[in-house]
């Protein structure tokens, strides 16, 4: 099976070596070259293109805006931005986006065996979806991968599920009568794209809605403010112990679960630390299975495009507290795993184009209660 090949651009001597240090243990990676400016880059494209390119935004003699931009031009393949957890390369970080990198990763912290782990998950996963993608010319294009993404890093068994954070539903659990709307949404590759497609279609009239995306901290942030900008709802990053309010977008805050708690007739939303669950935090999982236990029959889940199977059991889990369910179809989906899982469990009620989403979420109303 060929190995994914990578590039990375990072005028840090120390950056490269931890990159290259992270990739090395995954036999599906090789890091092929490292270059510390895009003239040194440039250079190495010529002789070859890469699968995957891990780009900084920090660049002596060009920026990595300017250089993304000429590789989007010249040489379109996936990007992945590598970029240190501040409010000014978060702003960076969404122009990226939209010039057309497939997704964003923080720096590496790699001060304990703990926090080095966590960065391998994070980087070898965000390599394999990136070189999936198989994107190019544009930030909206949809192709489907043009090789397999090679042996994973870690065991399936070693995957924690959201047992981890909450127990499971309990099978017939009682539920209030007249449960106020709650929507519950999941994404991860492609997801910023999806959200920033689906969410500014939503009137100012939508149920609320609670947000997983696969994102660092930081950058999660400035996603948000940018969003609020393009929308008749408000969109913001979750803050714990928040009310959870019509018209309202909250996205998880990166590197805290977000689960949601009933309060009354009515939710408010809690952050908490804790493992990884199913290789992420934030987790869908976590997100979706909150949601089964607190809002149940008055909830509606979507699954978006990503990598993986996160959210899809959770999803499952919400579909028999009796939520109604969705999962993004694999022709609008920039990476069939997440929403295909939920579609191969029957977690999903329907499968539905990202075109069509936003009318059956500003739609949604709570079904009658299981007896």
């Amino acid at each position: 099976m060929r190995r994914i090949d990578v590039i990375i651009v990072d005028d840090s001597a120390a950056a490269r070596r931890a990159l290259s240090s992270l990739l090395s243990d995954d036999p599906g990676i090789n890091v092929r070259a490292t270059a510390a400016d895009p003239f040194e880059a440039a250079e190495l494209l010529r002789r070859g293109v890469p699968d995957v390119i891990i780009l900084d935004l920090e660049l002596p003699r060009m920026s990595g805006l300017t250089f993304l931009s000429k590789i989007m031009k010249q040489h379109p393949i996936p990007v992945l931005i590598c970029s240190s957890h501040t409010d000014a390369n978060s702003k960076a970080a969404m122009r990226a986006l939209e010039l057309g990198a497939c997704d964003v990763i923080g720096k590496p912290r790699m001060g304990t065996a703990a926090l080095r782990h966590e960065a391998q998950i994070r980087l070898t996963d965000a390599v394999r979806a990136a070189a999936q993608t198989g994107r190019v010319a544009t930030p909206s294009r949809t192709e489907k991968p043009g090789h397999p993404p090679g042996p994973a890093l870690l065991k399936p068994d070693a995957k924690l599920t959201a047992d981890a954070i909450l127990p499971g539903p309990r099978a017939n659990a009682p539920y209030p009568r007249n449960l106020p709307a709650l929507v519950a949404i999941g994404a991860s590759t492609g997801g910023t794209e999806a959200l920033s497609s689906l969410l500014p279609e939503l009137p100012a009239s939508t149920p609320p809605i609670l947000i997983v995306l696969h994102m660092p901290e930081k950058f999660t942030a400035a996603f948000a403010k940018r969003l609020n900008g393009l929308c008749r709802v408000e969109v913001r990053e979750a803050v714990h112990g928040e009310r959870v309010l019509p018209g309202t977008v909250l996205i998880a805050p990166g590197d805290q679960h977000l689960l949601v708690k009933r309060q009354g007739q009515g939710y408010r939303v809690e952050l908490v630390s804790g493992p990884y669950v199913c290789r992420h935090r934030p987790s869908v999982d976590v997100l979706f299975r909150s949601t089964a236990i607190s809002a149940g029959y008055a909830a509606l889940g979507v699954l978006l495009t990503g990598m993986g199977d996160d959210g899809a059991r959770g999803l499952l889990e919400m579909r028999n507290a009796g939520a109604d369910t969705i999962a993004q179809d694999e022709a609008t989906s920039v990476v069939w795993g997440m929403p295909g899982e939920a579609a191969n469990l029957g977690a999903a009620r329907r499968i539905r184009p990202l075109s069509s989403m936003a009318a059956e979420i500003a739609a949604h109303r709570p079904a009658e209660a299981l007896p």
